[in-house]
């Protein structure tokens, strides 16, 4: 049986998915935010509000990292920046770990070995 047709292949492809979606949640999320400081919006609107308490848990980490940078209402916001990136690093990393795990015969093994020389 190739690496290919493996049982345990189609729930890895399905989980790197399930983690690409999440990713991309979290990422349009702090997105969000970063515009609408950057743009000064109003933080007391509804839709900013909203964009401001769901990403508030995933930004949060990173709020002491950096000091923000603000110009007449305008907020550069360094950390947000920062966890767009880590979530990233983080979510390729899990990628990483299901990739691996991914069944492969022997001959395909040799070949990647080898070529890893």
């Amino acid at each position: 049986m190739d690496s290919y047709n493996a049982p345990s292949t189609k729930p890895l492809f399905r989980g790197t998915q399930v983690v690409w979606y999440i990713l991309g949640v979290i990422e349009a999320l702090l997105a969000f935010r970063f515009v609408l400081k950057l743009m000064g919006a109003n933080p007391s609107a509804g839709f900013t509000n909203f964009i401001y308490a769901l990403s508030h848990p995933f930004a949060a980490p990173f709020s002491a990292v950096f000091q923000t940078s603000s110009v007449s209402g305008s907020v550069f916001e360094w950390t947000t920046i920062l966890a767009m990136f880590v979530y990233w690093i983080v979510a390729f990393a899990i990628i990483k770990v299901f990739v691996m795990s991914k069944a492969v015969s022997t001959p395909e093994a040799a070949e990647k070995l080898s070529n890893q020389e």
